[in-house]
């Protein structure tokens, strides 16, 4: 399926989705280990899959494999040595390398020896030998340990100190809201949404009050009478929501949703809750809470996945793998 996106250059950008929705399928693509029936795009202002951009891009592909006899150093030279780094240049680069993802102790150890955590870091580095412009890491922290994916983490953060643009492709939402400059939500091999945490929840922020469950029942109604316009039950059924949960609208037109003893309001401003706080206070409802929220990234990738009618397993019968690329730019 179609696919268009624009990464742009300095920035860490996180491509998520659920299993099989195409990440891995569309980093192949982008790095002509696989050949889409169709794709146009451009990356580092030449066609995707010129020889010469691959040549400024580093790749750490999932599920890679070093050879367990080598050690750290050697594998980084084995590999540079593939994309023919001249030999001084490796010499020079690999206890630099080693140094940013911590491994300067461990250079000498054989692959056999390391963890999960210290694989990634030298399959990071192995990513980095050739200086790239642009490096793409298919789920660099899967397996790896908070410690590890917290050190992953300051990796990247470095990484983007440095000027480089990092392509991150990972399942693991917490991970890329925490690192990711933008994001796309990758669905059944399209793009569902993508842009900046703020830009994805503008509009979506809301105070939560939370009550006390003996009171929820008893003074909501009440209470919410004359600040609360709330839809009438065949007005739900007209739309389709036989099951949903009590909606409303203040009369300054922000909407409010009611969750038994949980009462949202969609606004960032404090004066708009006041009035629903002292009906609340006034009919003697016990305020547990009152908190200003955002919607989390998980919370974005839900909605979307919700929206595309997602399947088991991250995709829809017949549609496994996406067929054409378009606009891939950074």
């Amino acid at each position: 399926k179609g696919i268009q996106m624009r990464v742009h250059h300095g920035e860490v950008f996180g491509l998520l989705g659920p299993n099989g929705a195409g990440k891995s399928t569309l980093v192949k693509i982008l790095m002509t280990v696989i050949r889409p029936s169709r794709c146009t795009g451009t990356m580092l202002g030449q066609p995707v899959g010129s020889q010469s951009v691959l040549r400024r891009i580093g790749y750490l592909p999932e599920h890679h494999r070093f050879p367990p006899y080598l050690t750290g150093a050697q594998v980084l030279d084995f590999y540079a040595a593939l994309t023919e780094v001249p030999k001084a240049t490796r010499k020079a680069r690999i206890p630099e390398l080693l140094e940013l993802v911590g491994m300067q102790d461990w250079g000498g150890v054989k692959v056999s020896r390391y963890s999960k955590g210290m694989r990634q870091r030298v399959g990071i580095a192995q990513a980095l030998m050739n200086d790239p412009d642009i490096v793409l890491l298919d789920e660099p922290t899967d397996g790896v340990d908070p410690v590890g994916r917290r050190d992953i983490r300051e990796i990247l953060a470095e990484l983007k100190r440095r000027g480089k643009t990092v392509f991150l492709n990972s399942h693991l939402l917490s991970e890329l809201e925490m690192v990711c400059d933008r994001v796309a939500i990758l669905v059944h091999g399209e793009v569902a949404t993508q842009g900046t945490i703020d830009e994805l929840t503008a509009g979506k922020e809301r105070y939560e009050i939370e009550l006390a469950p003996e009171d929820a029942d008893s003074q909501l109604d009440t209470a919410l009478a004359g600040v609360v316009r709330f839809a009438e039950a065949e007005e739900h059924e007209q739309a389709g929501e036989r099951d949903a949960r009590p909606t409303g609208k203040l009369a300054t037109g922000e909407w409010v949703e009611v969750d038994r003893a949980m009462l949202r309001v969609g606004t960032t401003e404090a004066a708009t809750i006041q009035p629903i706080i002292d009906r609340l206070r006034a009919h003697g409802a016990v305020i547990k809470s009152i908190r200003q929220c955002r919607p989390s990234l998980e919370d974005l990738f839900m909605a979307a996945v919700s929206e595309q009618g997602e399947g088991v397993g991250g995709t829809k019968p017949g549609n496994r793998t996406p067929q054409r690329t378009k606009g891939g730019r950074a």
